[in-house]
């Protein structure tokens, strides 16, 4: 009979270090091993963009012994956890289910490989760079520029094939060219400024706020805004991937019930 030795905690808490550095991460987050035992052996791992109450209920129904969630629970201090609300019953929960939590956050959206670097890559940008330098080396965001320039329309249908989306909100002429690009992965508004010092025709965030938006225009800096969760659950997807390669005896699957709240109509 063979028997599978299972890994600790730990050891998937190093791993996803390295892959992501916490010292990457913006001062004002919460990264890291959130709930857990460290020595506890983990079999099942679900990974998702955010736990709400639908993907917290599959990670208890599944049995999952980790959630790797990239937006932090808790994300601030907690002075109580009781069900008299929606984020104190989620705790309560999954610490009642021995179920433990780790969020990259903002070191993922910066990391090597991380969401930003993702995204560079997926428009095909060459000559990807940090948007915003780090002393310490890599960044935030990232900029790069085409081979051939593209309209801004162009560039949308390109975003929209590599995230398997169908709409976007875009700011600019459509038939504006556009050859140097910057992009931010979810709320990243206040990328503007150094997308602009960078010399960017355009630049690709999740979502922006209003007065963004016409600051761009006035800039004429094109804007191309998919949404928080199509510019972030891609790469979700692929760092459940990374997990299973290397921890290839574990049961690791991306949430199934998770879903954007944001629809058409």
């Amino acid at each position: 009979m063979t028997f599978l030795i299972m890994p600790r905690l730990h050891r998937i808490c190093a791993f996803l270090e390295q892959f992501a550095p916490p010292p990457l991460a913006a001062a004002w987050d919460n990264v890291g091993l959130l709930i857990g035992d460290r020595v506890r052996e983990v079999r099942k791992v679900m990974a998702c963009l955010t736990i709400t109450p639908e993907t917290a209920a599959e990670a208890i129904d599944q049995h999952a012994d980790l959630v790797v969630t990239h937006h932090p629970l808790p994300f601030q201090a907690v002075k109580q956890i009781t069900t008299d609300t929606v984020r104190g019953r989620m705790l309560w929960e999954l610490i009642g289910g021995r179920i433990a939590v780790y969020s990259p956050h903002t070191a993922f959206d910066s990391a090597r490989q991380g969401i930003n670097q993702r995204l560079a890559e997926g428009l095909h940008l060459r000559g990807i760079s940090p948007l915003i330098p780090h002393p310490e080396g890599l960044g935030e965001g990232r900029w790069g520029w085409l081979e051939d320039p593209l309209t801004l329309s162009e560039l949308g249908r390109r975003l929209k094939q590599f995230l398997r989306i169908e709409r976007l909100q875009a700011v600019g002429e459509p038939d504006q060219a556009v050859r140097t690009i910057a992009v931010a992965c979810g709320a990243a508004g206040e990328f503007l400024s150094a997308a602009q010092a960078n010399g960017c025709d355009a630049m690709v965030i999740g979502e922006a706020r209003f007065h963004t938006c016409l600051e761009a225009e006035a800039l004429g800096i094109g804007l191309l805004l998919p949404g928080h969760f199509a510019s972030e659950r891609f790469a979700v997807e692929c760092l459940a991937d990374v997990l299973r390669e290397k921890f290839p005896t574990l049961e690791i699957w991306t949430s199934r019930r998770e879903h954007d709240p944001l629809r058409w109509e």
